[in-house]
């Protein structure tokens, strides 16, 4: 015959946030996040401005240190991206409201695609997968956050 046992526990419910802050300062606690992260990834505001960015991302991207890109454009005049031809040319505006970091930040949806990035003289332009998602501030896209790895 066979033999059950039953134990019966307090259950265990999470606490509910009961503090506004601490979904207000969602964006402040991706940033943080982003700029310790190893893996290369950036965070752009709503104005499409570098809030964060991790080392590897800055590496990955040909951009500098960290501390150069914080507060740019994200496209004027920090990262430029070049098309997929035999000739390499920079994107148009057309075309580079379609990346996936600024796709996700006026979708609010998730974006993927991929990237060349122009590297500095003697590099090899580096193809970039890039997956963005939107980041969330009091129910209201405040910016997109993206992951970057190399093809």
């Amino acid at each position: 015959m066979a033999h059950v046992e039953l134990s019966l526990t307090e259950v265990f419910a999470p606490t509910a946030r009961t503090r506004p802050e601490q979904e207000s300062d969602n964006f402040g606690q991706w940033s943080a996040t982003v700029a310790r992260a190893d893996e290369p990834c950036l965070l752009i505001d709503v104005d499409t401005r570098v809030v964060a960015v991790s080392a590897a991302g800055c590496e990955l991207l040909c951009l500098g240190c960290p501390e150069d890109v914080i507060g740019l454009p994200l496209l004027d005049g920090c990262l430029r991206l070049l098309d997929f031809t035999a000739h390499r040319g920079e994107l148009t505006e057309q075309e580079t409201d379609k990346i996936p970091p600024l796709l996700a930040l006026h979708s609010g949806r998730l974006a993927r695609g991929l990237l060349r990035v122009q590297a500095a003289a003697g590099r090899t332009d580096p193809t970039v997968d890039a997956i963005s998602t939107p980041v969330l501030t009091d129910g209201e896209v405040a910016g997109s956050l993206t992951f970057f790895s190399e093809v």
